[in-house]
């Protein structure tokens, strides 16, 4: 249905289902440290046997007042680190998705609590017993699900600083570093992205969070003194109403829930067959709504939906915004990073005329969860939503102004979380970024090559990035969409059941639509290839051993 431009060559034709079964049969069993080379494996070894030695019971924990001995600590914190360099070093011996089943994990831990101090070689042990087998590897390089949210090295680094310091961000006097290093790496991304000096910012948790406060924003900039009158029970408001695609994230319909708009103020837009807002329809649902009483309040224009990272006409959104006095906020929580390379700005033509933009750099600048970027051109409407100083709070003893980022956010505590972006921001540098965004991009661009070279398999979305949404959908089976539903939810569970590569889902137009997105920091072709084979595999095994037929 879409076409690219370029090819590549395919890997090798699928092998039979047979000898995918026999390949799967021989597999070491995941977890197995001989799966990961015979050094990793006698390293593995030797840290397993150095936590197992560490039974002794701390003299703090046995009888002290205080934290942890630094003496202690130190050990311990070295015993952390190479745990994790080892689980990083050979995160391919797990299944990106464990082989478990909802109910089994949480019978493994104990369910009372421990009454006594534990050893920390103990606890680190069943660490490694009970946690790392158990968990969905994000950081697996076959991890193309959803969008990556990988956790670099550097940006782990400057997690483990973020909390040693213990910093809570809510005022300049509780962490005046976090507060001032904020508004630093805040101006580094802004100008990185190629916006404009009048938009400033703050880093919150996640782009739903941002999204609220954006659309808190737009509720006060309506000038009906949300923030101090509320809006429950106002006739003189009329219904409140906010404009977004068919395919724009749910984080939008609960920010309408959170803010008392309620879901049914957020008007859904029909899209085109690119899966792009209508702008026409948008024109006429607001002109629709005015004539009946209602008050728009907001425009949500996505840049890189969630189900096919299409891209809303946000130049023709802000015409139309700027026009009817409306707030604009673009979402672009996966697809902004893509902006720090000047060379890829087209689909983002427009968004420097938003009143907010989010942009998540645990996605696809590869910050260790969380870190969600939210600018705005209108921070004082944004402080007026939210600020609330009373006396305690208040910075009595300085002269200069201060910033307090709690008058910006519901919440009133607040995580360091600028230190790991100033550090990993310096230790990639942007063009570092630059290369592996285009890297990935261009894996992404290889296996729709491999998809539209297949005549069996159809790909059912454009691909603006790195997000390829496709389906298997052989000539004897077209027609019959609920059988093609079924198939390829069987051909994806088959595959994720491999362990080898994890892969997602949504519906396009009705239809059930395999994802596969490379988004994740380790992800090499290798594993981009690998996943085309399991797939095909998993088709040709569905051919021959089919759940159903197609219905006459």
């Amino acid at each position: 249905m879409f076409t690219t431009r370029h090819s590549r060559a395919a890997p090798s034709e699928a092998s039979s289902a047979n000898s995918l079964n026999s390949t799967l049969r021989g597999r070491r069993p995941r977890g197995d440290p001989s799966a990961a080379g015979p050094h990793l494996a006698r390293r593995y070894t030797r840290r397993v046997a150095a936590i197992d030695r560490t039974t002794d019971i701390d003299e703090a924990q046995a009888s002290g007042l205080l934290d942890m001995d630094a003496a202690a600590f130190r050990v311990a914190a070295h015993e952390v680190v190479d745990i994790m360099a080892d689980y990083l070093a050979s995160i391919e011996r797990f299944a990106v998705f464990p082989t478990i089943e909802p109910g089994s994990v949480g019978s493994a831990f104990s369910a009372t609590p421990p009454e006594d101090p534990e050893p920390i070689g103990q606890i680190l042990a069943d660490y490694r017993r009970l946690v790392e087998p158990n968990a969905t590897a994000w950081q697996h390089p076959g991890f193309l699900a959803y969008f990556g949210t990988t956790a670099s090295g550097p940006g782990i680094l400057g997690e483990m600083l973020t909390a040693a310091l213990g910093q809570n961000a809510m005022l300049w006097r509780t962490s005046p570093v976090a507060t001032e290093l904020e508004g630093v790496v805040v101006g580094w991304l802004r100008e990185a992205l190629g916006l404009p000096e009048t938009f400033d910012g703050l880093i919150t948790d996640t782009a739903s969070t941002s999204s609220l406060i954006a659309l808190g924003g737009a509720r006060e900039a309506a000038g009906i003194e949300a923030a101090s009158e509320g809006i429950a029970g106002r006739e003189d408001l009329g219904r409140l109403r906010v404009y977004a695609s068919a395919e724009a994230h749910s984080s939008i319909e609960k920010a309408c829930m959170t803010l008392g708009l309620g879901r049914s103020s957020l008007v859904r837009i029909p899209t085109n067959d690119r899966f792009e807002l209508r702008v026409d329809s948008l024109a006429e649902a607001i002109a629709a709504d005015r004539a009946a009483g209602h008050r728009p309040v907001a425009i949500v224009a996505t840049v890189g939906t969630t189900s096919s990272t299409s891209v809303d006409p946000v130049a023709a959104a802000a015409d139309i915004a700027e026009r009817e006095r409306l707030w604009l906020h673009v979402d672009a929580a996966y697809a902004g990073a893509v902006a720090i390379d000047p060379m890829l700005r087209a689909p983002f033509a427009g968004w420097e005329r938003a009143d907010s933009i989010v942009v998540n750099p645990h996605k696809w600048l590869f910050t260790p969860l969380d870190a969600s970027l939210l600018l705005s051109r209108r921070m004082d409407v944004v402080r007026a939503a939210f600020s609330l100083v009373p006396e305690y709070l208040r910075t009595l003893d300085r002269e200069t102004p201060v910033r307090d980022y709690n008058e910006y956010t519901p919440q009133l505590g607040r995580r360091f979380r600028a230190l790991k972006l100033w550090i990993q921001l310096r230790w990639f540098g942007l063009e570092g970024l630059r290369r592996r965004i285009r890297h990935h991009l261009e894996l992404a661009n290889t296996f729709a090559d491999w998809i539209d070279g297949a005549p069996d398999w159809e790909r059912l979305a454009p691909v603006p990035f790195s997000t390829v949404c496709f389906r298997y959908r052989p000539p004897d089976w077209a027609g019959d969409e609920a059988a093609l539903d079924d198939r390829n939810a069987a051909i994806m569970d088959a595959v994720n059941r491999t362990g080898d590569v994890f892969l997602s889902h949504t519906r396009l137009a009705g239809r059930f639509t395999i994802r596969l997105s490379v988004g994740n920091l380790r992800t090499e072709e290798r594993h981009v290839a690998r996943a085309w084979t399991l797939l095909q595999d998993a088709a040709a095994a569905a051919d021959v051993n089919p759940a159903s037929s197609p219905s006459g």
